[in-house]
């Protein structure tokens, strides 16, 4: 099949660290169907802080808030509530307006899984839709089976430790106090979670349902998805399917990397989204100079203020704190011995992939739950002594991944998972397979 008439739709939450991702699979997809038209459709600020020079001429940007007398959204609380109350409306105006410029009909929807309004309109166009999940399926799982945790815990009231081996394929060690706020404990009468709620329910209708992680990380919670969805097609881990991207690195963290011993330096970063309380700030710098260890840290520059006085001449030596480092590249550093994170999902398939073991401190969403993982299923890693960063805690952490022989046991185990994520996106491995055929779903115009 030629592909010339396809029109696959691509809907992008703009929110949040959502829309990279989806588009970095739609350029994989565009890049293997070269005569297929794929339309992205997203805000303004969106579009804009991901769409580069270098992007592919069969994918074109919508900005759906664009049109004269619309709002133009700049991410803040209001912005949200106001988008998520313009969905579908706001979407169905840049699908139309795709539709006349390419004069192609949409034969497929691959959308955000939040942008699940999406399933009314393929069943209404008959064309499949094939939502995406930018994290991992433990995560996912919560959310398709939130009526069955709520059920559940109202029947167990004050068991906060209760394990959820109620949910099909959940792993054993995961329990009712690593769920998200938007799943149980929060307002779960607020707009989100009443949005997660239907989105769950929505999701069955799936003609895929494409995740960011591999079969073998999750197999159990994937093999319950495959009973449950016509196709779950784990096609990750991104960090090693996507093209290697010319990351500057324009603070030099990789040349002052290379200067370091090898497994020595510990590595600080807690997303683009996400900054610990002051005092864990100061915890977290008194730990680092206390312990004595190398370290890079990035910190915006707006929150070095909370940093210790004197701290930066102290530390100057053996330590960068700077505002933005090249993660990827920097946790494939044969020099890094540790990852302190929030656990957010890409970084925890970067430390995977770059084979590093981590030291966790999530704070919201899936963090909770992939910081169990990381310590407690997978073995890689350790959690933060009672859930924060404290001086004591963290000192001992640094010294027991750095120096005591539980962390050689770490480093080995994220080193047999990284070499699994390796052969999972290999010409014969599931993620592979799993891209193959998804690949055949959008391009289908059956």
């Amino acid at each position: 099949m030629s592909g010339e008439n396809v029109h696959v739709a691509v809907l992008a939450f703009p929110f949040g660290t959502h829309a990279a991702p989806l588009l970095t699979l739609t350029q994989r997809l565009s890049t293997s169907a070269p005569n297929a038209t794929f339309s992205f459709l997203s805000t303004t600020q969106s579009n804009t802080s991901i769409f580069t020079t270098q992007n592919l001429p069969n994918i074109k940007a919508y900005n759906i808030d664009d049109e004269p007398g619309n709002h133009v959204y700049t991410g803040s609380h209001e912005d949200y509530d106001l988008f998520m109350r313009s969905i579908p409306t706001i979407y169905n105006n840049g699908i139309q307006k795709s539709v006349l410029e390419t004069g192609k009909s949409i034969t497929c929807f691959l959308t955000d899984l939040f942008l699940f309004h999406a399933a009314d309109l393929a069943e209404e166009l008959k064309v499949p839709w094939i939502p995406f999940w930018t994290a991992g399926a433990c995560s996912l799982s919560t959310h398709l089976h939130t009526d069955l945790i709520i059920k559940t815990i109202t029947n167990h009231p004050g068991r906060e430790d209760m394990k959820l081996n109620f949910i099909p394929g959940m792993p054993t060690a995961l329990q009712i106090k690593d769920l998200p706020m938007e799943v149980f404990g929060g307002d779960m009468g607020s707009m989100f979670v009443q949005l997660l709620l239907q989105m769950g329910k929505t999701l069955l209708r799936a003609t895929a349902v494409a995740l960011n992680t591999f079969e073998e990380l999750e197999q159990s919670v994937v093999d319950d998805f495959k009973l449950k969805f016509q196709h779950c097609l784990a096609i990750g881990p991104f960090t090693l399917t996507n093209p290697k991207t010319l990351d500057l690195d324009r603070h030099d963290c990789l040349s002052w990397l290379s200067n370091q011993k090898p497994e020595s330096v510990v590595y600080i970063s807690f997303g683009t989204l996400m900054v610990p309380p002051p005092d864990e700030i100061t915890a977290l710098a008194d730990a680092l100079e206390k312990s004595g260890v190398p370290f890079l840290w990035s910190l915006k520059d707006n929150f070095k203020g909370q940093l210790p006085e004197g701290f930066m001449d102290r530390v100057s030596r053996r330590g960068m704190v700077v505002p933005w480092a090249p993660q990827a590249k920097v946790l494939e550093h044969p020099n890094v011995a540790v990852f302190v994170t929030h656990c957010g999902w890409n970084s925890v398939l970067e430390s995977i992939t770059g084979g590093v073991p981590m030291i966790c401190r999530p704070f919201f969403g899936d963090q909770k739950p992939n910081g169990r993982l990381v310590s407690d299923v997978w073995g890689i890693g350790v959690g933060a002594k009672d859930g924060v960063l404290s001086k004591d805690g963290l000192i001992d952490a640094f010294d027991l991944v750095v120096s005591k022989e539980q962390g050689k046991k770490l480093r080995e185990k994220v080193q047999t998972l990284k070499e699994v994520a390796t052969q999972a996106v290999g010409d014969k491995g599931s993620s592979t397979t799993n891209f193959n055929k998804l690949l055949g779903l959008v391009t289908s115009t059956n």
